[in-house]
C-alpha cells in the first residue's frame, strides 16, 4: 500500500484529502465507485441517491463507508425504500499530470444526475435551462472557483403500455456536465454538486437564490 501511494502524484492525494472534508446533506447517500480508467491517468468517483428524509438517515452524522455501517447497525439496507428514491448521481474527479488543453488544467470533474420529475414537466421548454442553471448557482454559492464548464440537460419520456398501461407516464431529467476547478481543492465543488442533487430531488431548503421545480414526483 506504502509503495502504491509513493506512486500518486501529490496533487492528486491533496486533491482526495479536500474530498474527505467535504459536508453533504445526511439525505445524501455518498459512496466509493470504480472511476472510469481511460479518461485520465488518474480518477476517483463517488455515486450518490438522495431519499425521502427518515428518521434514520437524519441521525446519520457522516457519509460514506461509515454512514453506510450506521445504516445497518439500525436494521437497515443501502437498497432499503428503493420506492423513496429522489434523485441519483455521480461525481467524478480526474487528473492529468501533463493537463489538457480541453480542460484548460491538470484536474477535471465530470458529473451525472438524474431525477424524477411529474410528466406534465416535460412540456417546460425551460427545464433544461433551469437544470444548467442549479449547476452554475451551486458553484457560486459555495463559491467554487471554476472554468471550461459545458454540460447537456436531457429529458426522458417513459410511457407505459400493455399491462403496464396503468402505470403513470414519466418524465426523468438528466444533467451530464464537467467543469475544471481552479485547484487541487475540491471541497467546496463536492459540497456544490451534492446540493445540487438534493435539489434535482426537490428537497428543501434549496440554496439562495434557486427556485425548485413544482410537482415532484415523490413515489
Amino acid at each position: 500500500m506504502v509503495n502504491a501511494l509513493s506512486q500518486v502524484p501529490a496533487d492528486f492525494l491533496s486533491a482526495l484529502g479536500t474530498l474527505r472534508k467535504a459536508q453533504c446533506r445526511s439525505e445524501l447517500r455518498l459512496d466509493e465507485i470504480p472511476a472510469p480508467a481511460r479518461l485520465a491517468p488518474y480518477a476517483v468517483a463517488l455515486g450518490a441517491e438522495v431519499f425521502r428524509p427518515t428518521a434514520a438517515t437524519r441521525r446519520v452524522p457522516v457519509h460514506g463507508p461509515v454512514a453506510k455501517a450506521f445504516i445497518e447497525k439500525q436494521g437497515q439496507h443501502p437498497g432499503d425504500n428503493e420506492d423513496d428514491e429522489l434523485a441519483t448521481g455521480r461525481f467524478i474527479l480526474l487528473y492529468d499530470p501533463e493537463g489538457s488543453a480541453v480542460w484548460e488544467g491538470e484536474f477535471r470533474i465530470v458529473t451525472y444526475i438524474r431525477a424524477q420529475l411529474d410528466a406534465d414537466m416535460g412540456n417546460d421548454a425551460m427545464l433544461g435551462s433551469v437544470a444548467w442553471t442549479w449547476l452554475v448557482e451551486a458553484l457560486e454559492n459555495h463559491n467554487a472557483q471554476y472554468k471550461a464548464a459545458g454540460g447537456t440537460a436531457t429529458r426522458i419520456l417513459s410511457e407505459s403500455f400493455g399491462t403496464l398501461a396503468d402505470r403513470p407516464d414519466t418524465i426523468d431529467i438528466e444533467l451530464r456536465a464537467s467543469w475544471t476547478p481552479a485547484s487541487s481543492d475540491v471541497q467546496a465543488h463536492l459540497e456544490a454538486w451534492s446540493d445540487m442533487v438534493c435539489t434535482f430531488a426537490g428537497l428543501p431548503p434549496l440554496p439562495p437564490g434557486v427556485t425548485g421545480l413544482p410537482n415532484r414526483r415523490l413515489n
